[in-house]
């Protein structure tokens, strides 16, 4: 059967994150797009993968997920059949046939993640779902300094929350990006691959270290103790958007 990959966007708010679940438990951006692909393939199930399993309330620009279809489709008549399909929280924004054995997680090279986070102030409505929030602002240079230690490779286990099937928590980060926009923090990361809520929990070291609840130099040994009791609690998940999954420039892709 012909191998499919899509990118897609979505609004994490109303989804109780990627991964399908089990009847009731509540709605999955796994379970819609399958339900989609069912009407293309005449009923029969269509059994979705993804480059990352987001969690409830977290957002996409562009996560990966590829699928094998009964028969053999367009790329543009594909995309165009399940945006007619999807809910309007979910698009398909580029499709294409896969090369054979392609795999959306095992043959990504890296990941990148954006969290918006308001600070201070008054949080405008509007922005409720697509950004966290704190009462407080934050001492910039903390926060630079806190982002920094997160660069290189290290053992994130002190990060990774409960509930993970990751066989490793060591993982390499290559970016970790501050923008203070205003009242507005922009954190941006990329790296090999991340554990379950470890950006959120980078947020929140960010956090601690910008409120003064904790010292730079205690974060960075929270880091290497690899308890996660050590570190702050995550940040909110309508905070974070996974942006942009790479892969590298051969035929698998």
């Amino acid at each position: 059967m012909p191998l499919y990959r899509v990118t897609l966007a979505y609004d994490g708010t109303d989804f109780a994150g990627w991964q399908l679940q089990h009847p009731g438990r509540g709605r999955t951006v796994q379970g819609v797009v399958e339900e989609a692909l069912a009407q293309i393939a005449a009923g029969a199930r269509v059994a979705v993968l993804a480059a990352g399993r987001t969690d409830a309330g977290v957002h996409a620009l562009g996560q990966v997920a590829s699928f094998e279809l009964p028969r053999e489709l367009p790329a543009d008549e594909l995309q165009r059949a399940l945006n007619g399909t999807l809910p309007e929280d979910v698009r398909v924004l580029e499709a294409a046939v896969a090369a054979p054995g392609f795999h959306p997680r095992k043959d990504a090279v890296s990941k990148v993640y954006r969290y918006e986070l308001d600070c201070g102030g008054v949080q405008l409505p509007q922005r409720r779902c697509t950004a966290a929030f704190v009462p407080w602002r934050l001492d910039e240079g903390a926060v630079r300094e806190a982002a920094a230690l997160y660069l290189g490779r290290h053992d994130f286990a002190s990060l990774a929350s409960a509930g993970g099937s990751a066989k490793t928590t060591v993982r390499t980060v290559v970016r970790s990006d501050v923008v203070f926009s205003g009242a507005t923090l922009l954190y941006e990361t990329e790296a090999d691959g991340f554990l379950r809520k470890m950006v959120r929990s980078m947020v929140g070291g960010l956090i601690a270290a910008g409120r003064g609840t904790a010292r730079v130099d205690g974060l960075a040994r929270a880091l290497d103790s690899r308890d996660r009791r050590a570190w702050p609690a995550p940040a909110a998940a309508c905070g974070l958007t996974l942006v942009r999954v790479t892969y590298p420039p051969s035929p698998r892709c």
